[in-house]
């Protein structure tokens, strides 16, 4: 599995958390920034990151700013992105289960270290589980064809 990881000026310090997740977890990745306390716009990093991730250079993508909530509404204009706003274990279980979340986004400024390393664990280990959540995600899929 490869992970692109990015953030912008507000997620720093939750990017940093994360990438020592992935490195406990030997999972390969690679973090494009930002590494700056200036503002910077999260579309400028969100974009990218979800590119590379539609195009199969990346398995999945973890983004990070302030709310989260920039870096999903970025990332989900890319086309074959599934990117899930998760700030609880639960949730991402179930965006991986049921919406084959091939991206996701969370705020530093809303949850803590902890509980962030806990929600990338679940949900890189959580296989999509198919069935009839797989005729809603075909259904996505043709909406994105027109």
């Amino acid at each position: 599995m490869k992970v692109i990881l990015a953030s912008d000026h507000g997620g720093i310090s939750l990017r940093k958390e994360i990438s020592g997740l992935l490195e406990e977890m030997n999972i390969e990745y690679q973090d494009i920034g930002c590494d700056c306390a200036d503002s910077v716009d999260y579309p400028d990093y969100g974009i990218p990151a979800a590119e590379r991730v539609a195009s199969g250079e990346f398995d999945k993508g973890i983004l990070i700013c302030g709310t989260g909530i920039g870096m999903s509404i970025s990332a989900n204009k890319v086309k074959g992105i599934r990117a899930a706003l998760v700030h609880d274990v639960f949730s991402a279980k179930a965006t991986r289960e049921h919406n084959d979340s091939n991206m996701i986004t969370m705020g530093e400024r809303v949850i803590g270290p902890g509980l962030a390393r806990e929600i990338v664990k679940t949900w890189l280990e959580t296989e999509f589980q198919a069935g009839r959540h797989a005729n809603r995600i075909g259904k996505i899929a043709d909406y994105e064809t027109k």
